[in-house]
């Protein structure tokens, strides 16, 4: 029997040594992981679950949700992804120095990557601490752009003479040729196909393409398959905020963030301490604190908070699944004027896909046995029959009609 299709999108947590990647990780999964001042603390990957947030479909129909597949707190959806705390990358990882092999082996299943820097300046390029702002954090970003670069490149260049030899004699699909020889590295058919027509390689044969070639192919499909968003860590500090200026100007993603802030407003919210959800731009403090917890929590409000709106931990999750990998959120119900599921759960399940998708992509995301059966879906907010081509909108609440009941 074909089962549930539904695939957790992976996000990978990536930097060099000391800049607050654990950190970060730690406070978007509250997963205790050994956070120390030194390099290759991480040696293992961490995986956990983080959240990427949504106003919760239940408000606009003025109903209480039985998240199943996802968490709501007051009036926000809270959606499962993948993290991957990746061990720390020094120069020269491609080549395998330090743990170099290692941590781009744990990189192959990332969707997306969060570069986390140091946007103070306070580390250098092996990660030893320095005085705060003598290193400029661009160079970090293009290290590691530049250390994956090599690594797609290493992996398309081998054996390239007798692969494109076999791949054109043969006739094979460009694309299925390419595909195959990728397969290790979660790349799909439309990043394959988006990546040719930017460089411009889809009508040559591949023993035409040249060395320069294979390098632009190498970089644009990294960008394409990877893509990057940066977090801009230790915003708090005052030597952080012209770099993150500058940042912002040049990278479509930069994030000010403050992961130990956010570490701290959640581990107060769980101790009952404030009243915080992940994200927000404030927090009410519950319960009486003392003058070292009034301290540090008026530091994060006033260097963090009202500096940036927020501690940029949420904004980066939601930025690499929302902006980078182009997802929306729809509700699958079975029926549709309880929008309840068979066992009376309203409004259970909240699934991340692809901007583009159509009701038979959700159905498959369900389960492969309802797609199959496909007949048609219900919009449930305007009332409507929508065919299989039908493009879902974000926050879209729907019934799909199926032939094929769906397996419990």
């Amino acid at each position: 029997m074909s089962t549930k299709s539904e695939h957790m999108i992976t996000i990978g947590i990536i930097g060099k040594t000391n800049v607050g990647k654990s950190t970060f990780f730690a406070a978007a999964t509250l997963k205790d992981v050994e956070i120390a001042n030194r390099p290759f603390v991480t040696i293992n990957p961490n995986e956990g679950i983080g959240y990427v947030k949504v106003k919760c479909a239940h408000t606009e129909f003025n109903v209480k949700c039985n998240p199943k597949n996802s968490i709501c707190i007051e009036d926000y959806r809270f959606i499962p992804v993948k993290l991957v705390d990746v061990a720390g990358l020094i120069p020269g990882a491609h080549e395998g120095r330090g743990l170099g092999n290692k941590f781009l082996d744990d990189l192959r299943q990332a969707d997306a990557l969060i570069h986390v820097i140091d946007a103070s300046g306070s580390t250098n390029e092996e990660g030893v601490p320095v005085e705060p702002g003598s290193r400029d954090p661009e160079e970090d970003i293009k290290f590691i752009e530049s250390e994956l670069d090599e690594w797609f490149y290493s992996i398309i260049n081998k054996d390239w003479a007798k692969f494109a030899r076999t791949s054109d004699l043969s006739g094979k699909d460009l694309v299925d040729a390419l595909l195959s020889k990728l397969s290790g590295v979660s790349v799909n058919r439309s990043h394959i196909i988006e990546t040719l027509k930017v460089t411009k390689l889809e009508n040559l044969k591949l023993m035409q393409w040249t060395e320069q070639d294979l390098r632009v192919f190498a970089k644009t499909l990294r960008s394409v398959s990877k893509p990057m968003i940066i977090a801009a860590n230790k915003s708090d500090l005052p030597q952080a905020r012209n770099n993150i200026r500058r940042l912002k100007e040049k990278y479509k993603w930069a994030i000010p963030t403050s992961a130990a802030s956010e570490m701290a407003l959640r581990k107060a919210a769980k101790a009952g301490i404030i009243s915080y959800i992940p994200g927000d731009s404030d927090f009410t403090i519950l319960k009486p604190l003392n003058e070292k917890q009034k301290s540090a929590l008026e530091y994060i409000r006033t260097s963090v908070l009202q500096v940036y709106g927020s501690t940029g931990v949420q904004q980066a999750i939601n930025t690499a699944i929302f902006d980078a990998l182009n997802m929306i959120v729809t509700y699958p119900v079975e029926d549709e004027r309880k929008l309840t599921d068979k066992n009376g759960n309203v409004l259970p399940d909240a699934i991340l896909l692809k901007k583009g998708s159509t009701p038979k992509d959700l159905a498959n995301a369900i389960h492969t046995e309802l797609a199959k059966g496909f007949l048609y879906a219900i919009d449930v907010k305007r009332k409507m029959r929508v065919g299989e081509n039908y493009q879902l909108q974000n926050n879209d609440v729907i019934k799909i009609v199926s032939s094929t009941a769906r397996p419990s």
